[in-house]
């Protein structure tokens, strides 16, 4: 089934589940540009499918009031929260009082037992690929058994775990340590990270020989 099919019976179905009201008006208005970009780009071609995906996803908040996630994966007792979130309305036309008004909810859900997840609007544009590594990381975490994925996949996540948890840097040695495997296999592993673009190689003074890796710009920023 191509993507454009798929899309249209997902909005219908979710569209003729909710009853008329702010629920399914929200889907109807909020459900736009951004938000199929992002179905297009990164979760079409890591998942295929939208399955336990609710898209303007209503929670409340302590105060009683609606928030509306843009998506919500919810696999059973997993609750995943996805915002799409475009410069211009974060950002550049924000306020004191809607920079509170933006991390107070996220906070709270947070604290529910919702894990939020936000996208830059132009990484989902331009950078699909890195949104879906992310976004593989992040999921593979908690589904490893419904999407299996190969041994290789599993050790790079984890490395790039163990890259962030040593502040951005990592070295050959810490990897063989840290995983009990050999030298060899463990520059093979960063060297393949550094060719998809999650690391990037460091070479002391004017050698050639790499001898650490480093996080690639933007990758902390997703776990800060």
């Amino acid at each position: 089934m191509s993507f454009e099919n798929a899309h249209q019976q997902f909005i219908a179905g979710h569209l003729a589940g909710r009853p008329p009201g702010e629920r399914r008006g929200r889907l109807e208005r909020g459900h736009q540009h951004a938000e199929v970009l992002f179905l297009r780009n990164v979760w079409w071609p890591l998942r295929g499918d939208f399955t336990k995906l609710h898209p303007e996803y209503e929670v409340m908040d302590w105060r009683g009031r609606s928030y509306f996630a843009d998506f919500a994966w919810l696999p059973g007792h997993i609750r995943l929260l996805i915002e799409i979130k475009g410069y211009a309305s974060h950002v550049r036309d924000m306020d004191r009082h809607k920079f509170c008004s933006e991390l107070n909810p996220e906070t709270f859900l947070q604290a529910m037992g919702y894990r939020v997840v936000s996208f830059a609007y132009d990484d989902v544009e331009q950078r699909p690929e890195l949104c879906i590594s992310l976004l593989r990381l992040i999921m593979g975490r908690y589904q490893a058994a419904e999407a299996p994925v190969s041994r290789l996949q599993l050790m790079e996540q984890e490395v790039i775990r163990l890259a962030i948890q040593l502040t951005g840097t990592v070295r050959p040695q810490d990897v063989k340590e840290h995983f009990g495997i050999d030298y060899k296999t463990a520059v093979r592993t960063l060297r393949s990270l550094s060719d998809k673009g999650w690391l990037v190689p460091s070479c002391r003074g004017n050698q050639e020989r790499v001898v650490r890796y480093e996080l690639a710009h933007g990758v902390l920023d997703y776990f800060s």
